[in-house]
């Protein structure tokens, strides 16, 4: 496994003697009940899974090597790094500049950028026309391109059944960045569609079975499809992929949602020349933070924190998944918890930022839920934890609660 190089403030305590045991009692990570961390008083539920992905320690990891070996240098992003606030805060305070916003809105223009200049390509990856521009503009995008190599095997699956004459289905959020770059690519090589959810894949369903119109769809799915996309002669043959956040078992549905469709159409007999296999295009890490946080379902807790930036996909979809049995909140630092009752939290339904006077309840002990998103540093959840423990008394030290790991 490649070694990353992490700067020490993004690292942690207490987490980092949770993973050490986890890992050490459970090499093969088949075991997704969580940690619980007990101080007397109050109890944490420490998600199996959660905290920084490979692509994203990836990602730091040659940002800061960039910034460290290039002094003198202008160094650029193209957009955030990742989806965490505090990371992309403290890439600026060391001289990192942001081309775009998360949404591809200019905020330096091209016309600043030049050879000398040093361009990093994010996690998220780049789409085709931004690559070529990089060239044009003669700076390597290959020496500081930070692509989650999950991210590029999606692209690779999609150019693969693309020169099978599949049409791609992407399923992802068509604004992010992620889902930009895989629809450039894709449309390389194949049509090329991008839905949003499994209420979208039933009207490409109704579209592919002919019970709704070819209206219907040029107008549902404007903006979201490649050029001269053909409703009669594309959607004969057609294949899912994911932007790599995405909700695994949404993704898994829409894909049955589809092949059922094109079984209903062409016959079982005939499901592989329309139904490419694309399962393998589901990200590890994903699959494990949202198996890790579904575990936390089956136990008992007064509520479950979510640690995290407010525009990262894969963390909203674990508040989806926890929100289902305890009352969520989605925090993006321990600032956020103003004391035992009060705490700002993100709305991910809505959008915007609430406050709740019913946080923690009157008993003992009171038992918490706890994960992160992959672009959240285990040192949030750390001063999380201890922010919650000075609100209570006679509690055990870090120390004492680690001894009794479980």
């Amino acid at each position: 496994m490649k070694k990353f190089d992490i700067p020490q403030h993004f690292k942690s305590s207490i987490i980092s003697k949770i993973k050490e045991s986890r890992d050490k009692n459970d090499l093969r990570k088949k075991d997704f009940t969580p940690t619980v961390l007990d101080f007397g008083s109050v109890r944490f539920l420490i998600a199996r899974h959660f905290g920084f992905c490979y692509g994203v320690k990836n990602a730091i990891d040659i940002a800061y090597k960039t910034v460290e070996e290039n002094s003198g240098k202008r160094v650029f992003l193209l957009s955030e790094m990742i989806h965490n606030p505090h990371v992309n805060e403290d890439l600026k305070n060391r001289g990192i500049d942001f081309i775009t916003d998360n949404y591809g809105k200019q905020l330096i223009s091209w016309d600043e950028i030049n050879s000398d200049d040093i361009v990093i390509i994010p996690a998220f990856g780049a789409t085709i026309e931004i690559e070529n521009l990089l060239k044009e503009k003669g700076i390597n995008t290959k020496k500081h391109n930070t692509t989650c190599p999950f991210v590029e095997k999606v692209w690779s699956r999609a150019e693969s059944i693309g020169k099978q004459n599949y049409t791609v289905v992407i399923h992802g959020k068509t604004k992010h960045e992620e889902t930009r770059a895989t629809f450039s690519h894709s449309i390389l090589n194949s049509p090329s569609i991008i839905i949003r959810d499994i209420k979208e894949a039933g009207l490409l369903s109704d579209v592919i079975l002919g019970e709704a119109t070819k209206m219907e769809f040029y107008t549902f799915f404007k903006g979201k499809h490649s050029k001269d996309f053909n409703v009669q002669h594309d959607l004969e043959k057609i294949g899912v992929v994911n932007q790599t956040t995405m909700l695994a078992a949404e993704t898994q549905a829409i894909a049955d949602l589809l092949k059922n469709a094109m079984i209903k159409k062409y016959g079982m007999e005939n499901i592989k020349e329309h139904f490419a296999d694309t399962r393998d295009t589901l990200c590890y890490a994903t699959n494990d933070n949202q198996s890790a946080a579904s575990a936390l379902l089956n136990e008992n807790a007064d509520l479950a924190l979510v640690a995290g930036g407010y525009n990262s996909s894969n963390t909203s979809h674990l508040v989806e998944l926890l929100e289902q049995k305890h009352p969520t909140y989605l925090i993006s630092d321990s600032e956020k918890i103003i004391s035992p009752k009060a705490i700002n939290y993100y709305d991910i339904h809505n959008h915007i930022e609430k406050t709740s006077d019913n946080f923690i309840p009157e008993k003992t002990p009171v038992t918490i839920a706890i994960t992160s998103g992959a672009s959240c540093p285990d040192s949030i959840v750390d001063e999380i934890i201890s922010r919650i423990i000075s609100f209570f008394e006679n509690v055990k030290t870090i120390e004492e609660a680690a001894e009794c790991l479980k």
